[in-house]
């Protein structure tokens, strides 16, 4: 009989977490599959039948509806390298091999025919997605990014990631500007002289710390079209820029109120995911009833 183990992390702490996932009774040289995402760790192990009641949980888990952010894409990835590298070091009993095939494949299923996935959730996925709805000429704009942190970190990959040429790292600190900018060969600069560093901007993308505005209405060129993002709170650009009309603005609200939306869509394809999943844990149970004798 295939068995499992899970290990919620939010019913642990990350230490505990730990622990746990170390003390777990299994023989090492027992073949199993070691699942460990943000949210949880899991341990599949056993052979023979697979209970149906494990066999959704697994379908579930890959199809993004156990995932603290509902459809979130990450999990496939997680679940594809636990059983390749369970893979390279067992022969998997056939019953818990062909549950992570079925559970890769119900997980594909549900994103390429339902939306469970679609539109962004996080800050700097929305921030990203503004980037794209207003088709901005990423390779070619002049883009300052203000703020060193994980946020504009992932704003920074995609910006690599699709050939932006003239990015510039501002920040008060111009030593760690330069750290967070030499990976990807991006200017950098202080944050002393705002008006001058706004007179070349194109895209504006800010995130930072302070506790007041750092640019004001009138440190805006008046002779430019220029998209701002900024992602901060307490905001980063004064109140009242956004009604200039060479400014379109974007602020924490706006992008709180589009994950919001996103994510409402979202819950909404959770009953479409669902029937997918039936029908996966429905073909799952004819395959083992012939691959064990299953008597009904």
């Amino acid at each position: 009989m295939v068995e499992s183990k899970i290990i919620n992390i939010s019913e642990h702490g990350l230490k505990e977490r730990e622990r746990l996932t170390s003390e777990l009774v299994v023989d090492k040289e027992q073949p199993h599959v070691l699942l460990a995402t943000c949210n949880r760790t899991e341990l599949y192990w056993g052979d023979g039948e697979v209970p149906m009641s494990l066999v959704e949980h697994l379908f579930r888990v890959a199809s993004g509806l156990e995932s603290s952010l509902i459809g979130e894409r990450a999990i496939q990835g997680q679940i594809k390298q636990a059983y390749q590298e369970a893979l390279e070091k067992y022969s998997l009993p056939k019953g818990l091999n062909r549950l992570f095939q079925y559970a890769m494949h119900t997980g594909k299923r549900a994103r390429m025919e339902t939306k469970i996935s679609e539109g962004a959730v996080s800050h700097s996925q929305v921030a990203v997605d503004i980037l794209k709805d207003r088709a901005v000429d990423i390779a070619n704009s002049n883009i300052t990014v203000v703020g060193v942190n994980k946020l504009n970190e992932d704003i920074l990959k995609f910006l690599y990631a699709r050939g932006a040429k003239n990015v510039v790292v501002a920040n008060r600190h111009v030593e760690k500007a330069e750290t967070f900018a030499k990976p990807y060969g991006y200017g950098f600069t202080g944050i002393t002289h705002d008006r001058e560093l706004l007179a070349n901007t194109d895209v504006l993308i800010s995130a930072t710390s302070a506790s007041h505005a750092i640019f004001f209405k009138d440190d805006f060129p008046l002779d430019r079209e220029m998209l701002v993002i900024d992602l901060a709170f307490p905001r980063d650009v004064e109140e009242g820029t956004e009604q200039l009309d060479n400014v379109t603005l974007f602020n924490i609200e706006d992008i709180e109120s589009f994950a919001r939306k996103n994510l409402q869509n979202r819950h909404e394809e959770v009953a479409k995911v669902e029937a997918i999943i039936k029908e996966e844990m429905d073909t799952f149970e004819e395959w083992q009833k012939k691959a064990f004798a299953i008597n009904e």
